[in-house]
């Protein structure tokens, strides 16, 4: 088994009220309950890794601007749903947690791939207890061709909007090109019988689950879950 655990809390254990996705007090929650846990990384214009998963900050911060369009001095400060949390730097999730509870790390596509790929592995040097995932095949390629020894996986949506990219990202090719390790996919891919032999024998993620009804006792296959812990 690549992957140790059943459950993963997927950006954290949050509420989006008072315990804001993707901040200390999510992960703070995840690692006091023994929850291995998700995370998304991404680089501000100035180069800082920072754990935010939207491409633009409006939802949680009211901003309506993109992240990657400003430096950290002007996202460091800004209120999440309200709150008293604010944008943590990857760094700082990297110490608080200090290789107790494993994490998944996932990096958004970027047409700095290399850059932020290179700052994200400094930055997990002295740390071991992480796996990494993209939807991006070229970021998982990378990864696997320059830090070979890290577990890298491919996430998979059950519908793209561009023909296309449907075509070529569920295509059997795509796993060979990549290399991953594991698939991470979205829950409604379960139902596609077709594209399940395909990725037979690969370990899997699944994305995101609410209760434990949607959870089965697969050996290879692991629950990337909401609203934790279940009751």
């Amino acid at each position: 088994m690549i992957i140790n655990s059943k459950i993963i809390a997927h950006r954290g254990i949050y509420d989006n009220i008072k315990v804001p996705e993707n901040s200390i007090k999510a992960f703070k929650k995840a690692i006091d309950l023994n929850y291995p846990f998700e995370l998304d990384v991404q680089m501000t214009s100035d180069g800082e890794i920072v754990v935010f998963h939207d491409d633009n900050l409006k939802r949680l911060t009211g901003i309506d601007k993109n992240l990657s369009d400003c430096s950290y001095e002007e996202v460091k400060n800004l209120k999440l749903n309200n709150t008293f949390n604010h944008i943590p730097l990857f760094e700082d999730v990297l110490k608080l947690n200090n290789d107790k509870s494993l994490i998944l790390i996932e990096i958004k596509s970027t047409k700095y791939r290399k850059q932020i790929i290179d700052k994200i592995m400094n930055l997990l040097d002295g740390y071991s207890n992480y796996i990494i995932q993209s939807f991006d095949p070229k970021i998982v390629k990378y990864i696997k061709k320059h830090y070979s020894d890290i577990v890298c996986g491919l996430l998979l949506h059950h519908n793209y909007d561009n023909f296309f990219l449907n075509i070529i990202l569920k295509s059997s090719f795509i796993l060979r090109y990549s290399k991953c390790d594991f698939v991470s996919l979205s829950k409604k891919l379960l139902k596609n019988k077709k594209y399940m032999r395909k990725i037979d024998g690969y370990e899997k993620c699944i994305w995101t689950i609410k209760s434990n009804e949607e959870m089965k006792l697969d050996n290879d296959i692991h629950y990337i879950c909401d609203e934790l812990p279940f009751k």
